[in-house]
């Protein structure tokens, strides 16, 4: 598989309050829906590492720019973060970076084909997080499940187990908006067996030094923290055998 940079696409950003912490996940315009995946870095060894051992187990994390690392080194990315946590848990593992910053739900959608045509084979788990820029965009949340679900059933139809990274919107888009975006993901984690991580974005809430100054994306620490919270998640979701 071809390696591209990570983050080709780089757009201006509006200082948005905290509670749009909720909702976005990222403004930039969408990038081209043939963008090729790239193989996680490594995190930094720690004193009680373990010895990596077991099957190799490969990742996909396929999603918005909360996985492609806007404005972050190249190995402060979720994806890259979470493949050391889990190599030092002693998991062979291999997170594919296919973060794509901008991408809406129906972005998604027009790619996950292609970026799974382009694997040298199908990973042992799918983790989609993706519907912040859906909500951004004010895009109703029949539409957001629509697209969710040609994703779901396109991983399904190739063997891939799925864990989804879910989103939830605020009071301010009305209570019926709110009511139905924030149902998606419980619904489709329980329709395709796959498992749920209810609000990726919690463990940035009310903690300034976890979010960059356009108050929307993680800074390392922040990503720190996002992996620290659904790490286990993750390494549940994974083939035992």
């Amino acid at each position: 598989m071809d390696k591209t940079s990570r983050r080709p696409w780089t757009g201006g950003f509006a200082a948005l309050s905290m509670a749009t912490l909720l909702v976005a996940c990222d403004s930039e315009a969408p990038a081209p829906a043939t963008a090729t995946p790239t193989p996680a870095q490594v995190a930094a060894p720690i004193e009680d590492e373990l010895t990596v051992m077991g099957p190799a187990r490969t990742v996909l994390a396929f999603g918005d720019s909360l996985f492609a690392g806007y404005n972050l080194a190249e190995d402060e990315g979720y994806p890259e973060r979470l493949e050391g946590v889990l190599r030092r848990r002693g998991i062979d593992a291999t997170v594919i970076d296919a973060g794509v910053s901008g991408d809406t739900t129906a972005a998604g959608r027009q790619r996950i084909a292609y970026v799974l045509d382009n694997l040298d084979a199908m990973p042992d788990l799918a983790i989609v997080e993706l519907g912040g820029n859906d909500l951004l965009r004010g895009i109703q949340p029949s539409q957001t499940r629509e697209n969710l679900t040609a994703i779901l059933d396109e991983l399904k139809s190739r063997g891939v187990p799925v864990m989804l990274m879910g989103m939830r919107a605020p009071p301010n888009y009305g209570p019926q908006y709110q009511a139905d975006f924030d149902a998606l993901y419980p619904a489709l984690a329980a329709q395709y067996d796959a498992a749920l991580v209810p609000f990726f974005m919690a463990p940035l809430l009310d903690n300034a030094a976890l979010v960059q100054d356009d108050r929307i994306h993680p800074t390392a620490q922040g990503v720190e923290a996002m992996v620290a919270a659904t790490v286990d998640t993750v390494i549940e979701a994974l083939p035992k055998d």
